[in-house]
Parts: structure tokens; C-alpha cells; sequence
């Protein structure tokens, strides 16, 4: 393939921005230049790159040419640090990361800290479920990721991080109103609980595994990870927290609702492309050696 790469600049633009108007601002060209750059793309392939929708999404065939375009413009960007082109020193790279919400409120923030300071890097993190976070590495929208998933991706590494604990709890009064008697099946059958979105399973998978059957109690969505554990101070519903979060609440805040349980376990790995770069590989050894403090070993 003789690909330009201003047209493969102009394809990752309009997936990244989610419009063509919005692409063409992005890029300081009009909207017509950008349409004619990816029909130009597009022909010279033979394939339908994006779909035409609001927001515009990459197709298959869109994603292997989003990925390489990253791929060109983080390669361009570390060439220009080590000749020293990027204006004295003032150029920054970016890198795009998916994380789990709960690893990105706890641990990863700490341990990316001193590395995007020293090397000049900027961050573009993509926060999402811990078992979809690999599904954007895959799509090209983000260069490593924070995943449940072991097997690596395509193209990509994958390092062993550690383990997070969750364990079910609930405000002190919640527990005395709904469990006098313990968690047992037929109460947590009728408890309220709080999933952090329609994705989170990790109140379900204790469920099944307390009962050893399906159970559809009432739910409550709190998307953000503050807003989910005051929800359960709050006495909203019960929900898996972490065994850090535990920790570091005030005494008789929360009651563990199976305390001599293992809790659920969530494995963690990271996985980054398979592209030697000073930036991302800086950011992963950073990653990695904090998970060797933050997180439970297997």
C-alpha cells in the first residue's frame, strides 16, 4: 500500500472529533477538503472506511487505518523529541489510554503522575468497564489499556498487574433494615442495589454465586465512582466495594455482608501496542510498578 498520510491524519480526525465539520476545524481546512481526503482514501482501498453517522464510527476496515495513523503520529512525534524539532522542547506527545473507573480513582492517576511531567506527555484516558477496556485497544481509539482480558489483543503485549477485591457491603442501617438475619437468598432477592452502569457485573456475579441462582432485585445506576459509594453510605442499595475503600472509610460506615467470603476478584493486566516508543513504554513500566504496590497479588 502508497498511503498518504494526510488522509490517514484526516480519517483518524474525523473518528476522534465525530464529525467532518468537527474534524475540519480540528484540522484548520474546510469541510469539503476533509470529505474529499477520505473518498480519496476510501477509492484507493476499494472499502468503506467510516460510517456515516452522528457521531461518525470507523468501520472494521477504518479501524486498521485509525491504528496506523496513531501509530505514524506517535512514531512522528518521539523522532521529533530525539532531534529536537518539536520547538525547543516545548512539543508534548499524546497518548491515548483506556482504564477502569476504579483503578483510575485509586491507583493509576499516582502512578502516571511523574512520568507525563518528565517526559512531556499528555494523557487522553478513555474510562470504561475493566471488561471493555480492550475492546477500544482493539479498535484503534486508544494505544494501551487497563483490562480484565489476559489474552492479548492483536498486535498488542500483555503484562499480568495484579488483582482488585471487591466485597459486598452496605450502609449500617441499610444492613439492619433488609438483612436482620444475614444476606442470604430470599433477602437479596428484594434489596435494592447499586450497579455503577448497565455494564457493571460485579454485583450480579456475587449474586449468583450467593444464591446459585438468578436473581433480579431492584437497581439502582450510579455512573461515577464517588457518586456510587456515597450512594451506598446513602443506604441507596448494597454494591461491591473495594477492599481500599473499606479501608479507608470511618469506622462502622459500611457492613460487609458476607465477611467471610473471598469477595469477587477482578484480575488486571495491561496491554499496549507491540510499537517501541519512549513515551508509552515509560508509561508502562510506571503502570506496572505501581500495580505491584496498589493491587492484591494473584
Amino acid at each position: 500500500m502508497n498511503l498518504d498520510n494526510q488522509q490517514l491524519a484526516t480519517l483518524r480526525a474525523v473518528v476522534d472529533a465525530g464529525t467532518f465539520d468537527a474534524a475540519a476545524r480540528a484540522l484548520s481546512v474546510t469541510p469539503s477538503a476533509v470529505s474529499q481526503r477520505i473518498r480519496a482514501l476510501e477509492q484507493q482501498l476499494g472499502r468503506v472506511l467510516v460510517e456515516r453517522t452522528k457521531p461518525v464510527r470507523a468501520t472494521e476496515s477504518g479501524e486498521v487505518l485509525v491504528r496506523l495513523a496513531r501509530e505514524i503520529a506517535l512514531l512522528e512525534t518521539d523522532a521529533a523529541s530525539a532531534l529536537r524539532l518539536d520547538d525547543e522542547g516545548d512539543g508534548f506527545t499524546t497518548v491515548s489510554l483506556a482504564v477502569n473507573a476504579d483503578s483510575l480513582t485509586s491507583w493509576f492517576l499516582p502512578a502516571i503522575a511523574d512520568v507525563c511531567a518528565a517526559r512531556r506527555i499528555v494523557v487522553d484516558i478513555h474510562r470504561e468497564d475493566q471488561d471493555r477496556t480492550a475492546e477500544l485497544l482493539a479498535s484503534g481509539r486508544v494505544m494501551a489499556a487497563v483490562t480484565s482480558q489476559a489474552e492479548p489483543v492483536s498486535g498488542c503485549s500483555s503484562t499480568p498487574l495484579g488483582v482488585l477485591v471487591y466485597r459486598p457491603s452496605a450502609s449500617r442501617a441499610f444492613a439492619e433494615r433488609w438483612f436482620p438475619d444475614g444476606a442470604d437468598a430470599a433477602s437479596l432477592a428484594r434489596a435494592p442495589l447499586v450497579d455503577f452502569d448497565h455494564d457493571d457485573e460485579l454485583q450480579t456475579r456475587f449474586l449468583r454465586r450467593a444464591s446459585r441462582r438468578r436473581l433480579d432485585p431492584p437497581r439502582h445506576f450510579v455512573s461515577g465512582s464517588s457518586d456510587f459509594l456515597q450512594a451506598i453510605e446513602l443506604g441507596l442499595g448494597w454494591g461491591m466495594l473495594l477492599e481500599s475503600q473499606l479501608a479507608d472509610a470511618t469506622s462502622g460506615t459500611f457492613v460487609e455482608l458476607d465477611p467471610d467470603g473471598p469477595g469477587v476478584a477482578v484480575p488486571l493486566h495491561w496491554q499496549q501496542w507491540n510499537l517501541r516508543s519512549p513515551g508509552l513504554d515509560a508509561l508502562a513500566d510506571a503502570v506496572i510498578a505501581a500495580a505491584r504496590t496498589a493491587l492484591r497479588r494473584r
